[in-house]
């Protein structure tokens, strides 16, 4: 007999690094994601169940994958128009975890792939990513994002409705599509990360998801440089995030005790950043990465290295092209070659219109302003700044700015 606080542990632990494995196996096999879940947590009841009285298993998912692949067989039997998926499964190996000839042989990989392809909403990209690779419940999603649980449920029955009448198919994309399918890949992850990122008591756990696909990716696609970079950005930022806030109001980044920053997460994502510009593939997610690891490797705000930092921006400016990079690279000038030059890039912004109703707009002019002894006319960008900022913590902290002008 094993404890049942040992039991409860490993089942944890098995949940949260083969969940998506057991998933994806399963809707390689049967095609049916509804199927393969259900199945995946019967399996892992099963193990609730059996793991005391038997031992936890030595591979507990391989355990796992062949209850649930079991379970697949036996409610595939009382469908008598399931002939045909149980002569496929027939011809599989008993053992899921048996090695492949495939040249990516995880079906996680696949699962990955199609929860993100570009034929889907991406906002059901993002749900159905949390879902079937992270186990994330409906409800659990639901409270991340702040969406009533019904609507997210809807959403899911959407997704999986979609990749069935639209025929995505079940696999990694050929040699010549996967740069920009991975692109699309990438951007869901970051999206999990920078939700968390941003949510000011951690509370929805997020981040953490982020970075748990992103390794998954990595050690799915250990060539592809932008997959660790993107990994590399996400421990970088996170190393710092418990420190953005104090009391509930914003702490920017040069006002940050550094000495409280994760070493450990830093060291992780520098060592991660250094793998992947060894590859000499250079992308945006590595450019953003290193402009992290800019500041995280600097003692303090006075030894910043502002001018690598402008021409990192500079790079990422030409590899991904947007207003906020070009907002990011005139605060990087401003502090590397005078106020005065960053003011005028981003009066151009403003001019523009591009960032219009985007408060780090007029709350990074405020800032400059500031620095630059404009007064008056910091206060009326902080004014505006106020009237957009997304968080209490953002407005916290430019409420204090304009109370200290």
């Amino acid at each position: 007999m094993t404890a049942p606080q040992e039991v409860r542990a490993a089942v944890d632990a098995a949940y949260r690094d083969e969940w998506g494995q057991v998933v994806a196996t399963l809707i390689g096999m049967t095609g049916d994601w509804d199927l393969a879940e259900d199945c995946a947590q019967d399996a892992f009841a099963a193990a609730l169940t059996t793991w005391p009285r038997d031992g936890v298993p030595a591979r507990p998912g391989a355990w796992l994958t062949t209850t649930a692949r079991n379970r697949a067989i036996d409610r595939l039997r009382r469908d008598t128009a399931a002939t045909a998926k149980l002569r496929q499964l027939a011809l599989l190996p008993r053992d899921p975890l048996e090695p492949t000839t495939e040249a990516i042989p995880d079906d996680r990989l696949r699962l990955i792939f199609t929860c993100c392809h570009p034929a889907l909403p991406f906002p059901a990209r993002v749900a159905l990513t949390l879902r079937t690779l992270a186990g994330l419940s409906t409800a659990e999603i639901a409270k991340a994002f702040l969406t009533a649980e019904s609507t997210m449920a809807q959403r899911l029955v959407r997704a999986k409705r979609k990749i069935v009448e639209a025929g995505i198919p079940y696999r990694v994309p050929p040699a010549e599509m996967l740069p920009h399918r991975l692109s699309a890949v990438l951007a869901v992850l970051y999206l999990i990360f920078n939700e968390g990122y941003d949510d000011e008591d951690g509370s929805r756990g997020l981040a953490a998801e982020g970075i748990y696909l992103a390794r998954v990716l990595v050690r799915l696609l250990p060539d592809e440089p932008e997959a660790r970079g993107l990994l590399a950005l996400m421990l970088l930022l996170e190393a710092r995030r418990a420190h953005r806030t104090d009391d509930g109001v914003l702490v920017p980044l040069e006002d940050q005790d550094r000495s409280r920053w994760d070493r450990a997460l830093i060291a992780a994502g520098t060592e991660t950043l250094e793998t992947a510009l060894a590859m000499r593939r250079s992308g945006p997610y590595q450019v953003q990465a290193a402009i992290a690891a800019c500041h995280a490797t600097a003692a303090d705000a006075a030894a910043t290295d502002w001018p690598q930092i402008a021409m990192l921006y500079r790079e990422l400016a030409r590899l991904a092209p947007s207003p906020v990079v070009d907002l990011n690279r005139a605060v990087a000038i401003a502090m590397a070659d005078g106020i005065g030059a960053g003011l005028a890039l981003v009066d151009e912004l403003a001019e523009s219109g591009r960032l219009d109703g985007y408060y780090l707009l007029p709350a990074t002019r405020a800032d400059l302003l500031r620095r630059n002894g404009q007064v008056r006319e910091a206060a009326a960008a902080y004014e505006a700044a106020l009237k957009l900022a997304p968080t209490a913590a953002e407005r916290r902290y430019l409420t204090a700015r304009l109370r200290g002008l």
